[in-house]
């Protein structure tokens, strides 16, 4: 009998929600164009008071996360525009550190619209968190019943599938390979040294 010379193309996503109070995230194994879930869970940050503390967790934890799982790429929400702008910088910030992590694995990173990821999972960019941990179920083949209580982990989960979906249609991200392709992607976000 022949042995097949097909190679099975694998690797492993991670999608990351960020924030400040619980962090989501969410690790799946794609085979060809089939996706299982490998883990998902949040990081708790609400009991730690230091702002750079919940950013040195966050840091830490990824890069755990990321030693064990050795994920190919990285997925994560882009922070939401909202009124409050101090949020929103702490949000950045968190997202900022998780991305530093991956980049100090040399893990490419790529960042999605929150709408964007409802879309890619529901089919609608209104989607309810409920509808999109639904969703996911339904996807990955995960029991209801197994799911954490907070949805922050689901969320993490939809970046990493949103992820997988958009591979196969390029510019469906935004994805940088290290520092360099951030900053100069993001050149408008990069506050330059006053002469």
């Amino acid at each position: 009998m022949a042995k097949s010379t097909a190679i099975k193309s694998e690797k492993i996503i991670m999608g990351i929600d960020p924030g400040t109070t619980i962090m989501g995230y969410g690790m799946i194994r794609v085979t060809g164009k089939k996706a299982e879930m490998l883990t998902m869970g949040v990081i708790h940050l609400a009991k730690l008071d230091n702002h750079a503390l919940k950013l040195q967790r966050i840091f830490d934890r990824c890069v755990q996360l990321m030693d064990e799982f050795n994920p190919d790429e990285v997925a994560a929400e882009a922070p939401f525009f909202g009124q409050n702008v101090q949020s929103m910088l702490k949000l950045g910030r968190a997202q900022g550190v998780a991305f530093a992590a991956a980049l100090s694995r040399r893990i490419p990173v790529v960042e999605y619209a929150p709408r964007k990821i409802k879309q890619s999972i529901t089919g609608n960019g209104n989607a309810s968190k409920e509808q999109v941990a639904s969703m996911l179920c339904s996807i990955l083949k995960v029991d209801p019943s197994t799911l954490p209580k907070e949805l922050d982990a689901t969320d993490g989960l939809a970046a990493a599938v949103c992820h997988h979906f958009q591979s196969s249609s390029p510019g469906g991200g935004k994805s940088y390979s290290g520092w360099e392709s951030f900053v100069k992607k993001n050149e408008s976000r990069v506050k330059k040294p006053k002469r």
